[in-house]
């Protein structure tokens, strides 16, 4: 995890940023979860067009394996369906992020709890516009 933050600090943070008008946006404060620190934020950024993500972003000010989680789970949704990136199992992200300590592993638990959370509300939302999550 370690060498890949400081593969981040050298060619940048890809999938930092916002978006204007997000389809769903998330956040997390604090810590225990996702961010390792009383004052860390997380805000998640996510377009969705045609039923999968078309841009996933983020926004925080969190601890190393914080950033390289996001970072990493930003790039592996980004392209797929809604239910591809439901089915993103803790293992599958802590394989990508090159580390299976407890830590991390609560992190990503934490963070997949999170984008799940709303990407369910958010295909509530479109059922209750009368919508499916591929017609947006």
């Amino acid at each position: 995890m370690l060498k890949y933050y400081r593969k981040l600090l050298k060619s940048g943070f890809e999938q930092a940023g916002s978006i204007e008008n997000p389809s769903i946006f998330l956040e997390t404060h604090g810590a225990g979860g996702v961010c390792g620190h009383a004052a860390d934020y997380m805000h998640i950024f996510i377009n969705v067009s045609n039923g999968r993500i078309d841009t996933m972003k983020y926004l925080c000010a969190c601890d190393p394996p914080a950033n390289v989680a996001v970072e990493i789970l930003c790039t592996l949704a980004k392209g797929r369906r809604l239910d591809e990136v439901q089915a993103i199992t803790e293992d599958t992200l802590l394989q990508a992020v090159g580390s299976e300590g407890e830590d991390m592993r609560k992190r990503a638990r934490s963070l997949l709890e999170l984008l799940n959370k709303g990407l369910t509300e958010y295909e509530v939302k479109m059922s209750q516009n009368g919508l499916h999550s591929t017609q947006i």
